[in-house]
């Protein structure tokens, strides 16, 4: 399996070159690519007028370098990408939703029910938490370590700590 190459921001917008300043609000991306999910970044301005083609994205500010890491993740922004990689098949993509149903149910927004054998596979039926509403994971029974490599990029990607609390 590859890994992702998810960088944090590097401070300038892909479309136009352009340093985005520490403070400055900007649109966060993850664009597929044969190599996996990748990171890209764009100004305000940029996104606006040309609306490219991502995956997913959010709406961020640019920290800056002495700013220490934000330790608060938007839980809708949580259960949003959660919800996008549902019909997924591709392994990558199947762990890190995986990793991101143990994150959610770790801060209480999914609750675990039960799991089924469904076509060879162990899955977990879990109820979101306000909403009524159940969700299926695969669970593709990953190593610690995995799990642990998975949730250090899904910060990555996100700019902030994902710490066991």
């Amino acid at each position: 399996m590859a890994d992702w190459e998810i960088h944090k921001p590097l401070g300038t917008c892909v479309g136009t070159e352009r340093v985005i300043d520490p403070g400055e609000e900007y649109i966060a991306t993850l664009i597929e690519t044969e190599q996996g999910l990748v990171r890209r970044d764009y100004c305000l301005d940029y996104w606006n007028q040309n609306k490219p083609v991502v995956y997913c994205y959010w709406k961020t500010a640019m920290p800056s370098s002495e700013q220490k890491k934000k330790l608060f993740i938007d839980d809708d922004m949580l259960i949003a990408f959660f919800e996008r990689l549902e019909n997924e098949t591709d392994d990558e993509k199947v762990n890190f939703r995986f990793v991101l149903t143990l994150i959610l149910m770790r801060k209480r927004i999914l609750k675990y029910d039960f799991s089924e054998k469904v076509d060879g596979k162990e899955v977990w039926t879990l109820k979101i938490a306000g909403r009524g509403e159940i969700a299926k994971v695969i669970n593709p029974y990953l190593t610690e370590d995995k799990i642990e490599q998975l949730s250090s990029q899904l910060g990555q990607i996100l700019q902030v700590e994902l710490n066991r609390q």
